[in-house]
């Protein structure tokens, strides 16, 4: 798992579109480090649903590791300011951050997510240390708008594709990574906690092939 040296906690910042799979790629990359020894704290960013709040505590709970919120209907970015904050203070390894599904299109909503950015470089200067954008590998050509709108409002640093499980292939990934020059970091290849797995470019291409021959 990545962990960069001599950033602690390190700070993951995670965006996406609504329905992507953002809250339970954050879970089960919290428990791939808690897997390797880290110790991990998930960030409610997600203000708007109650139902986000409680999925990302079930998923803390399932995972065992810290969760903080403020609830529904409070500021994201001071949300994200506080959860940094108690990561530096509880001596967390890796502070993972949810943030609401939003559509690249909402200009108001993507001038939010600028804005939580900054307040996490205000609490830790230097953080977020990455900001994954979370894609959908049915989405199709769409994608590249999102990542060019999503990399405009907080400088995306690495790709998480989820929903390889299924028909998709994804191939339209590895166009928006070589475009945006952003590497792809994970795949979600199934439903179950263990079904995150670090990408393989090797393995990937090869599954692109496989696929087309058959």
């Amino acid at each position: 798992m990545y962990f960069p040296e001599g950033k602690k906690p390190y700070v993951l910042l995670v965006v996406g579109v609504n329905g992507v799979g953002k809250t339970t790629t954050i879970g089960k990359l919290a428990y791939q480090y808690k897997q390797k020894g880290y110790s991990v704290l998930l960030g409610a960013g997600d203000t708007f649903r109650a139902a986000a709040v409680d999925q990302l505590k079930v998923w803390s709970e399932r995972v065992g590791c810290a969760f903080f919120s403020k609830g529904m209907d409070t500021d994201p970015a001071a949300v994200a300011f506080e959860a940094v904050q108690e990561g530096i203070r509880s001596n967390a390894d890796v502070v993972i951050i949810d943030t609401a599904g939003r559509l690249h299109t909402k200009t108001h909503l993507m001038r939010e997510l600028t804005k939580i950015h900054k307040s996490i470089d205000k609490c830790l200067p230097g953080a977020p240390h990455d900001v994954m954008l979370v894609l959908d590998a049915t989405t199709g050509q769409n994608a590249f708008e999102q990542c060019r709108q999503f990399s405009e409002a907080t400088d995306v640093t690495i790709l998480a594709l989820t929903k390889l499980d299924g028909t998709a292939k994804g191939g339209v990934a590895l166009g928006i990574s070589d475009q945006f020059k952003i590497p792809i970091r994970f795949i979600g290849v199934g439903e179950r906690i263990d079904q995150l797995q670090v990408f393989n470019k090797k393995a990937f291409v090869d599954s692109l092939f496989k696929g087309s021959a058959e």
